[in-house]
């Protein structure tokens, strides 16, 4: 069984004690490729050290999180376009809108995703969406810039039956379901039976969100299984085969060999 971690932040501060061994633990577990987010400037170097030390296993992405977007936001931006457009990345992300904490950037974020999203149709990439508590300022810039060159992931999906049928209609993105899958209150169990596996890439989210069974700890890749475990169950088909659908599901959005 071969899974793919479409989302983990492994080059984060939170691995630095055993980064390698979470690597060896995620291949051992079959999750043998695992797709790395950018957060802001002080993460790009991190990020590509891992990818140059794990090439078949660890792949780039260059973005600027929507947390991220402060004061500094424009000179921020070029940096990141400085690496996106002169290094090898598979998606523009970690990218997107977060009204959930702050919303003091709210336009900034707004502007700031417009022009990744421009980034990410220049260069034929895949864009990886953060949505929090922002998903209709989200679906205003998708509408206007949406076409058939534009794809992607609405990572961390939490979302409604509605929301994905909107996600659905634009029709090059996929769903992105990860531990939050596993918390029996968080009712994405029940919105995700009606939709199809076709839809879905499975992902961790890492070191955040962990899965049941464990919740309250840091989360990592070779937790993956859970996740697709539960997805199993949900939509009641062999666990082979969720692994199968969302694996090439992944291979082709992300264009992976």
């Amino acid at each position: 069984m071969f899974l793919i971690d479409t989302h983990t932040h492994l080059f984060s501060e939170a691995f630095n004690e055993d980064r390698s061994e979470v690597v060896g633990r995620s291949i051992r577990n079959g999750v043998e490729k695992m797709l790395l987010p950018n957060i802001d400037v002080s993460s790009i170097e991190p990020l590509f050290a891992l990818c140059h030390e794990f090439p078949t296993n660890c792949f780039p992405m260059m973005g600027l999180h929507p947390g991220s977007v402060s004061a500094t936001w424009k000179e921020d931006l070029a940096v990141i376009e400085t690496h996106l457009f002169s290094r090898n990345v598979i998606a523009v992300g970690e990218i997107g809108m977060d009204l959930y904490w702050d919303k003091t950037y709210q336009k900034e974020q707004a502007e700031a995703f417009r022009m990744q999203v421009q980034w990410a149709k220049k260069l034929n990439l895949p864009i990886v969406i953060h949505a929090r508590e922002a998903f209709d300022e989200i679906f205003e810039i998708l509408d206007e810039l949406n076409d058939d060159s534009l794809k992607g992931v609405f990572h961390c999906f939490t979302g409604t039956v509605e929301q994905a049928a909107k996600i659905n209609a634009y029709g090059g993105f996929k769903l992105g379901i990860g531990g939050v899958l596993t918390y029996k209150k968080a009712g994405l169990d029940e919105v995700l039976k009606s939709i199809p596996l076709e839809m879905m890439i499975l992902e961790t989210d890492s070191p955040y969100l962990p899965p049941t069974p464990h919740r309250g700890k840091r989360n990592e890749s070779a937790y993956l299984v859970y996740i697709a475990e539960k997805l199993a169950d949900v939509k009641q088909v062999p666990l082979r085969e969720v692994a199968q659908i969302t694996t090439l599901n992944a291979t082709h959005l992300f264009k992976l060999t």
